[in-house]
């Protein structure tokens, strides 16, 4: 295997790593409302501040990856990064002004002890959720059909042409996966009411993202391909998860959703390979693994510097795990 090959696979595992972490904090935000909602003023505080504190020690940790992700991408395929982050600017901006708002918002909830000072943070919270969980199916859907690329490797697609009902369906594919993986997260990281709503949210949501998932994966392999593994095992684990959470196995069930969103990213990264971007323009201007590359000298350093700083990372953000793996129960947030 040559080093662009290498480096297209560690960035899909770097955007894997993303999406199964920051997958279920996003899930957790776009549900605080549905599950922050005690009989009365006291206790819908309490049960916000259970949610919100579940994700607290990790939820900064986990954009690391993002982070990580995209500087990957512009070190090993600068080509690949500037077409990207030029035809999609305007939704990419959304994202970077969503995370913004979002962990302004977990920081500044609290400050005051006024209802409706935390309210407006709590929408920003889940905006900030929404957006970005939204926005980033939409985005990978248009790498995998394609954009408007021309010779120069500049993109002239607009947002119209981003908005198409792949694409959506992209986006409503990674909203209902991560809702559902959020729920999960929070009925094995919580306990007392928010563990039983948990519950509840995540045996209706199961099915919806089960059929926006399928529905996404059939759609891709008609019309553009993809690996059979994957996307088999994405279902399978999808599935496999639904039943656990019948169970009450959230565990076990966690772990499924983990690997349903994971199969999922390596569904998309494998339907592309040896493309990393389309041209509906001319199949002669797609931007391919060996020619968005870095030179082979740029990528062997890059090699050295991951193999010695990624497993690092991994350690830390698991011993961090590992550190805050109790419950959060109203006792713990008084």
């Amino acid at each position: 295997m040559d080093l662009p090959t290498v480096w297209f696979v560690a960035i899909a595992v770097l955007w894997t790593g993303y999406f199964v972490l920051e997958g279920f904090d996003f899930g957790v935000g776009m549900l605080l409302p549905v599950l922050g909602r005690g009989a009365d003023r006291a206790h819908r505080e309490s049960d916000r501040r259970v949610v919100i504190n579940a994700i607290g020690p990790v939820w900064d940790g986990n954009e690391v990856w993002l982070i990580t992700a995209v500087g990957a991408m512009f070190a090993a395929f600068p080509a690949w990064y500037a077409a990207t982050l030029s035809g999609f600017y305007l939704p990419l901006l959304l994202v970077i002004l969503a995370l913004i708002g979002r962990g302004v918002a977990f920081e500044y909830r609290g400050k005051v002890d006024d209802p409706r000072w935390r309210a407006r943070w709590d929408g920003a919270i889940v905006t900030g959720s929404v957006v970005p969980a939204f926005i980033w199916g939409v985005v990978f859907a248009n790498i995998v059909r394609g954009v408007e690329l021309g010779p120069d490797g500049v993109v002239t697609s607009n947002l119209v042409d981003l908005l198409n009902p792949y694409a959506l369906l992209g986006g409503i594919t990674t909203v209902t996966l991560f809702v559902l993986h959020g729920a999960v997260f929070l009925a094995l990281k919580t306990d007392g009411p928010v563990r039983h709503r948990s519950r509840a949210v995540a045996r209706r949501a199961g099915p919806v993202a089960l059929v926006a998932l399928a529905g996404f994966l059939l759609w891709t392999a008609d019309q553009h391909g993809v690996p059979v593994l994957p996307a088999a095992v994405s279902v399978a684990a999808l599935l496999a998860a639904l039943v656990l959470v019948l169970r009450r196995r959230e565990g076990w069930s966690f772990a499924a959703t983990a690997v349903a969103v994971a199969a999922f990213t390596a569904a998309i990264f494998g339907s592309l390979f040896p493309v990393v971007l389309p041209s509906l323009v001319d199949p002669a201007f797609d931007l391919t693994v060996a020619g968005a590359a870095s030179a082979p000298y740029t990528l062997g350093v890059l090699s050295w510097i991951g193999a010695v700083f990624l497993p690092l990372v991994i350690a830390y953000q698991a011993w961090s795990y590992w550190v805050f793996r109790r419950r959060v129960t109203r006792a713990h947030v008084g």
